[in-house]
């Protein structure tokens, strides 16, 4: 073969790996997967669903943090300018943080991925006034505790992946349809764990679990004030209400200080339950809470002071 035969040759070979590499799944454009950026850990769950091998999701608030009080790294800033998209929900830090986001990564693409959700207002102890979000009240920005608002947020992810890579367009929506038939399932599951115990109210320490209650016929009614805790006047009315209307269950967080767990169980004369609202293994906690709510319910006999479903 002449060397301009075996050139030839090479220049076809190179088209039809140029050609694969557009159409195989998890190669974006050059061979190289789409850097996003997430807030929360069950954010990235939701993301690599939808985007497979196709995306590379980094997030903001690691294990142990808190999503209402933390403030980037500035080397998170600075990847920021690295990354194309960026899936927001709505929590407390990125409202104190977007602004400068965008100043270090100008030209990343921000998707709102809770726009279109109704939000609803923030639950607040017994006794006190809930505003509207109208009225300039407290919105819950906890939406990814329904697995029915995250099919809403995953279909969000699934637009934004698809205009930042269109390529990719028919994997995003092939894995889009399958992580809406587990979100599905999930959901079934958790409505057959949950029925025994329909129409229960269950206290919470800081009132991340509405939309999850709300999915499934339950009532959180919460401890914390304002983010705060109860001060003892407050904390000495709401165990008194809690003891009348047979509300026995406590639901905390995992990082809530042993010592208040024990405080409030006494208080409350109530069963405790450990659940992770920013857990990475969202859906295994999903599945976890629910089965550990409904037995504590039932065992507490909360059958008794049930509340009407809403």
């Amino acid at each position: 073969m002449t060397g301009a035969g075996l050139r030839a040759r090479l220049a076809r070979a190179v088209g039809v790996l140029a050609v694969l590499g557009c159409l195989l799944p998890g190669m974006g454009s050059a061979g190289e997967r789409i850097r996003v950026f997430v807030s929360i850990l069950p954010q990235k769950f939701f993301a690599e669903s939808v985007g497979g091998d196709r995306v590379d999701v980094s997030v903001m608030v690691g294990p142990g943090q808190s999503p209402a009080t933390y403030a980037p790294r500035p080397a998170q800033l600075a990847a920021l300018a690295e990354a194309r998209l960026y899936f927001a929900v709505g929590v407390p830090f990125e409202q104190a943080w977007m602004r400068r986001i965008r100043a270090a990564a100008p030209d990343l693409v921000v998707v709102e991925t809770q726009q279109g959700i109704r939000l609803r207002p923030m639950d607040v102890p017994p006794g006190m006034e809930r505003s509207e979000p109208r009225q300039g009240g407290r919105r819950d920005p906890h939406v990814w505790l329904s697995p029915a608002l995250v099919a809403h947020q995953a279909r969000r992810m699934a637009q934004g992946l698809t205009r930042e890579d269109p390529r990719g367009a028919a994997v995003y929506r092939e894995r889009l349809r399958r992580f809406e038939e587990r979100l599905k399932a999930l959901d079934r599951d958790l409505r057959a764990i949950l029925a025994p115990v329909r129409g229960a109210r269950f206290l919470v320490f800081h009132p991340s679990w509405g939309y999850f209650a709300d999915a499934y016929g339950l009532r959180q009614v919460p401890v914390e004030v304002d983010g705060k805790p109860p001060r003892a006047r407050t904390l000495a009315r709401l165990a008194s209400w809690a003891r009348k209307e047979r509300v026995g269950v406590l639901v905390v967080g995992p990082r809530l200080r042993r010592g208040t767990v024990e405080m409030l169980a006494r208080a409350f004369r109530a069963r405790v339950v450990v659940a992770d609202p920013v857990a990475e293994d969202w859906e295994g906690e999903l599945r976890r809470f629910a089965a550990n709510l409904a037995a504590a319910l039932q065992d507490a006999g909360s059958a008794e002071g049930r509340a009407p479903s809403r």
